[in-house]
């Protein structure tokens, strides 16, 4: 079963707690709009170390994690497992550069419902409801992993 955005919100309030596992069982469930992309494995993983051109390289990636259902899980993930290869690659939408910056304000208890409300300065918001540039849904996987 998906972990709803509204479950991760409530893990900043004080309301319960989303186990990692919760969140991985939520990002191989299905909902993944990044498994069975067809996008090249490179697409995730863009080389620029500079935000924006960094999301220029991955543009097709993003467009799929800002359409994506379990967008807010993938992120939450990112956010908890960063030295495990989560600073790597996109995650939630993000490429590794802004999640650096927006995960200064997650371990300050910002929670990641806020966090795709409000992304890093100079980025637009991406919400889970906008257009994917005609991306199509997908096979269940975690993105942004190998």
């Amino acid at each position: 079963m998906a972990v709803s955005g509204a479950a991760l919100a409530a893990r900043h309030q004080g309301l319960g707690e989303v186990s990692d596992r919760a969140l991985l069982s939520a990002l191989q469930s299905g909902q993944a709009r990044c498994a069975g992309s067809g996008l090249d494995p490179d697409e995730w993983f863009p080389v620029s170390p500079n935000a924006r051109v960094a999301r220029i390289q991955a543009t097709r990636a993003i467009a799929l994690c800002i359409a994506c259902q379990v967008r807010a899980e993938c992120l939450e993930y990112a956010m908890r497992n960063w030295a495990d290869g989560a600073e790597e690659g996109i995650w939630g939408g993000f490429v590794a550069a802004e999640r650096r910056v927006i995960r200064r304000r997650w371990l300050l208890g910002v929670s990641v419902a806020e966090l795709l409300d409000r992304p890093p300065v100079g980025q637009p918001p991406a919400r889970a409801g906008a257009a994917a540039d005609g991306a199509t849904a997908a096979k269940p996987a975690v993105c942004g992993m190998r």
